[in-house]
């Protein structure tokens, strides 16, 4: 494969969003925080969605109160709105996900060395081929409607 090539297909990779809050997954983990503690799978299960600031600020109400960022993340929770973060990995809506299914699977293998990250950029490729060359290792199904929406 050209050089070219490699460069650009690792480039179209990153993409960096910026969040409304700094948040450090490096910094959390390192403090023995796991995946499914903060990003839980409610109802089915079949998405994994952000935690709850109450969750954040059962810590932050005394940890680094004093900072700008987690002064803005106290003003989300009192408010009872939720941050609105930014979504680093999205799937075409005629493509069918689940967490739960794919529980086995470290968090890792789609969604990259989160835990060695300050800042969470796509890192990992979710397309189909990468997702059936995943299938194919693991011995999941690779017919087309086991992933795509009929």
């Amino acid at each position: 494969m050209p050089l070219l090539r490699l460069l650009c297909l690792s480039v179209s990779l990153v993409a960096l969003a910026e969040q409304p809050i700094p948040y450090s997954h490096k910094t959390h983990l390192k403090l023995g925080l796991k995946c499914a503690e903060c990003h839980t799978l409610p109802g089915k299960g079949e998405a994994a969605g952000y935690p709850p600031e109450s969750k954040c600020m059962a810590c932050h109400a005394q940890v680094k109160r004093d900072s700008a960022a987690i002064g803005k993340l106290a003003g989300y929770f009192q408010l009872k709105k939720p941050v609105p973060w930014q979504q680093i990995y999205r799937l075409p809506d005629y493509v069918w996900f689940s967490h739960k299914r794919h529980s086995k699977s470290a968090c890792e293998t789609c969604h990259g060395p989160v835990a060695e990250r300050d800042v969470i950029v796509k890192e990992k490729a979710i397309t189909m081929v990468a997702c059936m060359a995943c299938h194919e290792d693991t011995s999941a199904p690779n017919e087309c409607n086991s992933c795509h929406n009929p």
